[in-house]
């Protein structure tokens, strides 16, 4: 009996390393998995960032479809400043277990399609983090801690710096009309910090990773460290988010061509897209890629919220031969992949997409992908205007000599 037992105990870091990805992604792993959201509870929008030493707790929720709830369990790993789990043993990152049960669920009620919310909180108890930097949430049922339905990304900060971001227009001078330049001074508030081979500073466009940037230390300004003036600063500036809102079901509001019942399921048909690339900038105010779930008609969103199928079409005489349409933002988890590309369909003439989203309201733009590039381009369909109100996230790093993992100084984000 003790060698069985001992057998078994030497298994669980072996499932723990087959449930660990190479890097983490914002991602649903399972297709019955939707409408997946993780928050600081007041900042409901805002990309999860918590304090070392604060008490404050994140929250999950999160959508399987169908009727049967499942026993589901999440855990914490931590992550490099490039989003690939650690060698951190748990007890290194935090006081406390650093895995609980998903213990709050409740099941659909008046939906056309089932579904049961999840909703739990993290960490569990009296747990703390004790170590800053990246960090991820991992969710996979109880009986098959392998096989992953979703992650999710979240920030612990410690202090130790202060960052002063600002956007200008490109020092290199060229296409100022399309680009923007974020700038970054990073303001030691200890002597340790005071040497930039052990910092790294990235900069992220709105909740884009396809273009994360890794600056470049470009010199002193007085007792600042600058990482200003490179290449790596510039961003392709965009166009206003396109957007729609689903939330009522009996007509068609905001970019909402109709609404068509088939078989039992709902679907929305929305305007034709259009190339945008040649018109004149639009202000308008939209989430910049968010989502928010919302029903006109009932009072609890989470669980009266129906499924339904949204129809986008993009028109073009042909296909392009070098490159995706992608449809991007919080709706396909910002991803350039399969779940967001759109396929030509030679008999409409038109690029056609179908996702199946929770009732509400959705921002998104429209990426192309040229070959074996990791960036999305804005300037085919969307246009870029120096004028768009991007939301910049700017996080400083630093990993010193005597450092096991890499740390999390301060995180600031300007823009809209």
């Amino acid at each position: 009996m003790k060698k069985i037992l001992l057998l078994l105990l030497s298994l669980l870091p072996l499932q723990a390393l087959m449930a660990q990805p190479a890097v983490v992604a914002d991602a649903a792993l399972r297709s019955d998995v939707k409408s997946v959201e993780l928050y600081c509870p007041g900042a409901e929008l805002e990309f999860p960032v918590l304090t070392l030493g604060g008490s404050a707790r994140l929250t999950l929720e999160f959508d399987v479809l169908g009727t049967q709830a499942e026993q589901l369990r999440w855990r914490l790993v931590h992550c490099d400043r490039y989003w690939r789990p650690d060698a951190l043993e748990p007890s290194e990152f935090m006081n406390g277990f650093e895995t609980g049960a998903v213990e709050g669920y409740d099941f659909s009620f008046t939906t056309l399609r089932d579904y049961v919310h999840y909703r739990t909180t993290l960490p569990d108890g009296f747990a703390e983090f004790v170590h800053s930097g990246n960090y991820a949430v991992l969710v996979s049922p109880d009986d098959a801690p392998d096989s992953l339905l979703l992650m999710r990304r979240f920030c612990v900060v410690e202090g130790g710096a202060k960052a002063d971001v600002q956007l200008t227009r490109p020092y290199d001078g060229i296409d100022i009309e399309r680009r923007q330049e974020v700038d970054v001074l990073v303001l030691p508030q200890n002597p340790a910090v005071g040497d930039p081979q052990y910092l790294t500073v990235t900069v992220q466009q709105n909740g884009r990773t396809d273009n994360r940037r890794t600056l470049e230390f470009s010199g002193y300004d007085g007792a600042a460290l600058a990482f200003r003036h490179r290449q790596a600063n510039i961003f392709a500036a965009g166009n206003t988010f396109r957007y729609f809102d689903c939330s009522n079901l009996r007509a068609a509001i905001y970019n909402v061509l109709r609404v068509e019942d088939y078989g039992g399921e709902q679907f929305v048909m929305l305007h034709p897209e259009e190339d945008r690339s040649r018109k004149h900038y639009l202000s308008e105010t939209t989430l910049n890629g968010g989502m928010k779930v919302n029903i006109w008609d009932r009072e609890n969103p989470d669980l009266e919220a129906d499924y339904v199928w949204v129809n986008f079409s993009l028109p073009m005489a042909q296909p392009m031969l070098d490159g995706t349409v992608h449809i991007v933002g919080a709706l396909t988890d910002w991803q350039l992949d399969e779940r967001s590309a759109m396929e030509y369909n030679p008999r409409y003439r038109a690029y056609t997409k179908r996702l199946l989203l929770k009732q509400g309201y959705y921002a998104y733009q429209l990426l192309v992908k040229r070959g074996g590039a990791g960036e999305g381009e804005t300037r085919q369909l969307e246009g870029d205007h120096r004028e768009m109100p991007n939301r910049y996230t700017v996080a400083v790093y630093q990993h010193g000599p005597a450092d096991r993992a890499d740390r999390l100084l301060t995180i600031v984000s300007v823009g809209r």
